[in-house]
């Protein structure tokens, strides 16, 4: 993209993004999302992601994101417990590796760096 533009986050239509189900922890989680930029390198990512409830692991890429609706409990191996909601602003760092409860449905916009 190479214009200036605003998505509203709360209206966004989300594309599937499953889960692989060794990831899947309890639940039936379900993942959608939106890549709304890309550098042209593939190094910078931002969007839009969803999650509906249940218990997910992963491993981090460095990662900035803003809770727009929803809750969930992120749980950082040898490291802090976040609980984040609507408004909370959170930072992820690249290799950590998680175990994300989700509450509500949470969706957040995202800012990655690869």
């Amino acid at each position: 993209m190479t214009h200036s533009f605003v998505v509203h986050i709360p209206d966004a239509e989300l594309e599937p993004e499953p889960l692989s189900p060794e990831q899947i922890v309890s639940g039936t989680p379900e993942v959608t999302g939106k890549v709304v930029w890309e550098s042209a390198d593939g190094r910078q990512v931002r969007g839009v992601w969803q999650i509906t409830p249940g218990v997910v692991t992963d491993t981090e890429a460095d990662e900035l994101f803003v809770v727009i609706s929803g809750s969930a409990t992120i749980e950082v191996e040898g490291g802090p417990t976040l609980r984040v909601g609507p408004g909370d602003l959170a930072v992820l760092r690249e290799g950590d590796r998680t175990t994300w409860t989700v509450h509500e449905t949470l969706r957040k916009a995202y800012a990655i760096n690869l």
